[in-house]
């Protein structure tokens, strides 16, 4: 196990994938850092915002479930709303078993702890063929997912133990949009994946008004209809030599 660690760690791939993603980070530091201030200021103690912080390890969930916690509302609503937010995590993990199905159950339940958008994003980017440099896969995937889990996970907590000291009003989480806009908009490189862009664009401020963050599930299935629809209708011609 140790050298198998040790043998991921030092591949050219892992340092690659997290060099990839230090500009990124910045914006997930921003964006952890707003999240640790406000899992504080919304009522939790301490230790139960790193513990959440911890475990849950996903902001947007985060973001949603406080309101309903310092609320009061009850348990069902708080794990529906989570369950909505993430929902897209079942359209990416679907994805990445075409690249990692063949690993072991546990191993395969660490990936998805560390699964994020951002190295999604950029995982796709790198390897859009599940055969394309199958030995590279993993140790780029963990040096990502390395470097995007410290790039949250550090601020986040100095958040936490700050929150007294850094103002919401800051509005620094807004950076981490940044940081996933730039990323998105550099994978729209033909007319299909614009189009299903765009329409995820539009479905989402469509509906805006739905409850438990919906608006979120509402813009990927859009998206990927969209997609399976130019695919069918309007494939892409090949360039000719």
């Amino acid at each position: 196990m140790s050298s198998s660690i040790a043998a991921t760690w030092r591949h050219p791939e892992f340092k690659n994938a997290a060099r990839e993603m230090m500009g990124i980070g910045l914006g997930i530091s921003a964006w952890g850092l707003v999240t640790g201030v406000a899992m504080v200021k919304s009522g939790l103690s301490v230790p139960l915002a790193l513990l959440m912080s911890l475990v849950v390890f996903a902001g947007s969930s985060q973001l949603a479930a406080l309101p309903l916690l310092a609320s009061g509302a009850p348990m069902w609503v708080l794990w529906a709303t989570a369950f909505c937010v993430n929902l897209r995590f079942v359209i990416f993990s679907a994805q990445w078993r075409m690249y990692f199905g063949h690993l072991p159950r546990l191993q395969r339940l660490s990936l998805g702890y560390f699964a994020a958008d951002l190295n999604y994003v950029a995982f796709m980017r790198r390897f859009p063929e599940p055969k394309q440099q199958a030995s590279d896969q993993l140790p780029y995937f963990w040096g990502g997912a390395s470097w995007t889990w410290m790039s949250w996970q550090v601020p986040a907590i100095i958040g936490i133990f700050a929150a007294d000291r850094v103002p919401t009003e800051w509005g620094l989480g807004f950076a981490g949009v940044l940081a996933l806009l730039g990323l998105a908009l550099s994978l729209l490189k033909d007319r299909n994946a614009w189009v299903s862009g765009g329409v995820a664009c539009c479905a989402a401020v469509a509906a805006y008004g739905l409850p438990l963050r919906l608006n979120i599930l509402v813009a990927i299935a859009a998206a990927v209809a969209a997609g399976l629809l130019m695919e069918h209708w309007m494939p892409e011609q090949e360039a000719k030599p």
